[in-house]
């Protein structure tokens, strides 16, 4: 197959018009499929993959279930997001088991490819659950981890912690070289968060939610996350979580390599207004705006797509620098990217034509058209 005359998002953030060229699933230099797609005046951007999200269309990643996963994929693949690392929420260790479990046999016989779990809950802090449940907090715990990783059939690619809790440091030290760790609904200051970094965590969860404020006396997790190169940052780009302005600015302090786009999205995503629930809480819907019944924000009712169009159509982030963060970054972020996250000879034939208003005009997915 070739799609032509299309202008190619390229791993650096920049478009090129040029054509694409897919074999047996796969982008190639050439192709022996003498189909020929037109794609002029349209961009041609790698599929995205949302590393961060609960649920959508009535299904929440939690229920443990295949069918869930399924209509989640299914759902995530019509918008463009090709692959999908789901979050759980804070949970007893059983009731953890059974999702992993859930995950490790799914077939990913339709929909968005599973190709991770992010891990949010238990090890967090409760003074900043946020939407977690603290009824089931833990302290941080190795080995709870690794049994949940077993269960899982290695599948977790992320784990949040907040550092300041009893345990974490070691835990860190522990678990650094199997699992990226991302320091999350946390109260630490700048020294704590500075350490963590320094010992082997490498993410932050949501940047700005559940963590202090940063100011020019108490920088907190966001000013050591700066400054510890490394890092990588996930941002919420829809329009309800974080100002436009902050949103820029967070580009500007961490450069376009560092920020990772994720919708954060609840099971109320891609349905109308009304009541839901995330990790076993009441939630109310309207609009964009998903919030616990003391008004705490519970997730985001967007999918990633729709937060890569709020950050360029409404917050000024430039196309390239948007796809970065939401298919190259994110794709790093998981220790995925040698197969997917870029349109380049020999990754996995992710691809979505959009029109210049950036609505979706074609995807393929694995090399065939959906």
């Amino acid at each position: 197959m070739i799609i032509k005359n299309a202008s190619v998002f390229e791993e650096n953030g920049t478009f090129v018009t040029k054509d694409v060229y897919i074999e047996n699933g796969l982008f190639a230099d050439s192709s022996t499929d003498d189909t020929v797609i037109d794609a002029s005046n349209l961009y041609a951007i790698p599929g995205l993959t949302d590393i961060h999200f609960h649920g959508c269309v009535g299904h929440d990643f939690c229920d443990g279930t295949h069918e869930a996963i399924r209509a989640i994929a299914e759902y995530e693949l019509k918008n463009g997001v090709t692959a999908i690392c789901p979050a759980t929420m804070t949970y007893d260790e059983d009731t953890l088991s059974k999702i992993a479990e859930a995950a490790a046999s799914y077939d990913n016989a339709s929909g968005a490819e599973l190709v991770g779990i992010n891990m949010e809950g238990p090890f967090i802090s409760p003074a900043k659950k946020g939407a977690q449940n603290g009824k089931y907090i833990h302290k941080p715990d190795a080995d709870m981890f690794r049994r949940l990783q077993e269960k899982a059939g290695g599948l977790f690619k992320l784990v949040d912690i907040a550092p300041e809790e009893e345990g974490s440091m070691k835990f860190i030290e522990a678990l650094k070289d199997e699992v990226t760790i991302s320091l999350a609904h946390t109260t630490a200051d700048f020294d704590i968060a500075n350490e963590a970094y320094q010992k082997g965590a490498r993410h932050t969860t949501h940047l700005y939610n559940a963590m202090p404020s940063f100011s020019h006396r108490a920088p907190g997790v966001i000013g050591a996350a700066c400054d510890n190169e490394h890092v990588r940052v996930e941002l919420i780009a829809d329009g309800i979580h974080i100002h436009p302005a902050v949103v820029r600015t967070t580009f500007k302090m961490f450069g376009s390599d560092r920020v990772v786009l994720i919708s954060d999205s609840m099971m109320a995503t891609g349905l109308t207004d009304g009541d839901y629930s995330l990790g076993g809480q009441a939630v109310k819907v309207v609009g964009q705006l998903a919030t616990l019944a003391d008004g705490t924000i519970a997730g985001s009712a967007t999918n990633l797509m729709g937060c890569v169009r709020s950050a360029v159509k409404n917050m000024g982030i430039p196309l390239g620098t948007a796809i970065k963060a939401a298919a190259v970054n994110s794709a790093k972020a998981i220790g995925i990217y040698d197969n997917y996250g870029s349109i380049t000879p020999g990754k996995k034939a992710n691809l979505v034509l959009l029109d210049k208003d950036l609505n979706i005009v074609k995807i393929f997915f694995k090399g065939n058209e959906i």
